[in-house]
């Protein structure tokens, strides 16, 4: 991705922190939000690798294709969750926003990742940010009012991986980031 560097440093540092935390919901005792943590946790760190600027370090031309490759099967699992679990058509969009982004990546000529230029915004990368900026407004003012709800009687404070605000603040952060990375494109 392209764009000012203490921006982008942000950001990587953005998507690793909430990979971490994904890692660590997937340590809950409910198995969908383990699956669940599994999926964002990939989509996080991708993210951070996504985002290191080129100035420190321009992955080789094979690794977007990779890339590719490796979220595109990630999709086709989403899609396969989403046909009895709506809510993963999300996770389908992100995956997929992550396979336009490194094919995009991968076709562009090796100057084209140091340098802003071309003729406007593409519908498909439009199409995607309106998605995701919905995404992250929706997400945000859903997170305002979240409450822990009680484990039940004489029982400790939830667990880190069973908090839901802790869960919606780690989707909302990765939807940022999604949209600070379609932006750069």
């Amino acid at each position: 991705m392209h764009g000012p560097v203490p921006a982008a440093w942000l950001l990587v540092a953005l998507c690793a922190a909430t990979g971490v935390y994904c890692l660590l919901r997937m340590r809950s005792g409910v198995e969908e939000q383990r699956r669940s943590a599994g999926g964002e946790a990939l989509m996080g760190f991708g993210m951070a690798v996504m985002a290191v600027p080129a100035a420190a370090y321009t992955p080789p031309r094979w690794a977007w294709p990779a890339y590719a490759a490796v979220f595109g099967a990630a999709a086709l699992r989403a899609l396969w969750a989403a046909r009895t679990a709506p809510h993963h058509l999300h996770h389908l969009v992100g995956t997929f926003a992550m396979v336009y982004m490194a094919a995009a990546m991968a076709v562009a000529p090796p100057a084209a990742h140091h340098v802003h230029g071309g003729s406007g915004v593409p519908v498909l990368t439009g199409a995607l940010l309106v998605y995701f900026t919905g995404y992250v407004l929706r997400t945000g003012s859903r997170l305002v009012p979240a409450t822990v709800a009680a484990a039940g009687p004489g029982s400790g404070p939830a667990r880190w991986g069973d908090r839901p605000e802790l869960a919606r603040a780690c989707r909302l952060s990765m939807g940022i980031g999604m949209v600070a990375m379609l932006l750069t494109m």
